[in-house]
């Protein structure tokens, strides 16, 4: 029975829960501490500092942990495939609907304008992300203008570049101490 009601709370959140992590952290709390009672408030409280410390999303480590402290490890797989699974269906009924209309003019148009916005505000990230928090040493410099030259001429792989960058950073913080 737990896990039937652990798949309804997260599934109807992850269906009606628009916004992103954030906003559906009160109806989590409502479902969870006052109509199930899986949870007191202050545990609620202290499994939401938990989640943000946590990597991810701050949804989808709150039903994870409230599906483990509530059923254990099914428990939690459970919760955060439930929360998940409203945006697996809906996107693959769009990329359905998507890949047959594809070549519509309903569809092409509104695309090639989607494009250049998505790469503005891919552009205007990198922007924002060139401050002195950022950019600390020299090395900083040296990582960015490697990956910039690395993505342009060679196409390396994103994953290598964040790894290569780490253990440069995690090297020069070993040197520096």
């Amino acid at each position: 029975m737990i896990y039937l009601q652990l798949f309804w709370v997260f599934f109807k959140i992850g269906l009606f829960g628009f916004g992103g992590g954030y906003s559906m952290i009160s109806m989590i709390r409502m479902d969870v501490v006052d109509d199930y009672q899986w949870m007191s408030a202050a545990e609620f409280a202290d499994l939401l500092a938990v989640s943000q410390m946590t990597p991810g999303p701050i949804s989808i480590n709150t039903a994870t942990f409230v599906g483990f402290t509530e059923a254990g490890v099914l428990g939690s797989v459970v919760a955060t495939l439930s929360l998940c699974l409203p945006s697996i269906l809906l996107m693959a009924i769009v990329l359905r609907l998507f890949s047959k209309h594809k070549e519509s003019e309903y569809v092409k148009r509104p695309m090639a304008y989607m494009l250049p916005v998505v790469a503005g505000l891919i552009i205007a990230a990198g922007i924002l992300m060139c401050d002195r928090e950022t950019f600390t040493s020299w090395l900083s410099f040296v990582i960015f203008g490697g990956t910039v030259a690395a993505q342009l001429l060679w196409k390396t792989s994103p994953i290598l570049l964040i790894v290569i960058a780490g253990v440069l950073g995690w090297g020069w913080g070993m040197i520096s101490f």
